[in-house]
């Protein structure tokens, strides 16, 4: 597997840097996050996603957001202990990051180049979510509004899973 996607080094939220490709050959949902958005309670099923399918291979990557209506305040800390107090997260968190504009994270900036959204290659809020296969390949993009299990059965899917 070379994909592109695994060229990509990304912050935790503790400053260290990590590589992309110490998840290649997993199935990801890279999603940009905010702990004070009304999608906020999402994390409680993503969580759930990640601790059902985890052992088969999911993982979701969450890096945080405040570019929209500064809903992610805090410092990278705090908002790790937030998600993990309020909604037991336990999935990878990175480093605070941009996803629109000229300081907009190269990965985001990769992701919104292989999944448009609707009508433009912008992210128009928090918690997009971006579904990535085994092999690196971008498969889907859903919109905010989109409940974390409705993403199931496709997750299920590229795990080559039975539900």
């Amino acid at each position: 597997m070379d994909s592109e996607l695994y060229r990509f080094v990304v912050k935790d939220q503790k400053g260290k840097e990590h590589s992309l490709k110490e998840y290649e050959g997993k199935v990801l949902l890279i999603v940009n996050t905010a702990t004070g958005c009304g999608f906020t309670p999402q994390y409680k099923a993503l969580e759930e996603l990640y601790r059902k399918y985890g052992p088969k291979g999911f993982v979701i990557l969450d890096f945080p957001c405040n570019q929209f209506a500064g809903q992610a305040p805090g410092n990278d800390e705090e908002i790790h202990s937030f998600c993990t107090l309020k909604y037991d997260v336990s999935f990878p968190q990175f480093h605070k990051i941009e996803v629109n504009g000229k300081n907009a994270d190269p990965l985001f900036v990769y992701l919104k180049r292989q999944r448009r959204g609707f009508l433009s290659g912008r992210i128009k809020w928090n918690f997009t979510k971006f579904l990535v296969s085994r092999e690196g390949k971008v498969v889907a993009r859903f919109a905010p509004s989109t409940k974390p299990e409705k993403l199931e059965k496709k997750i299920v899917s590229l795990l080559g899973e039975e539900e």
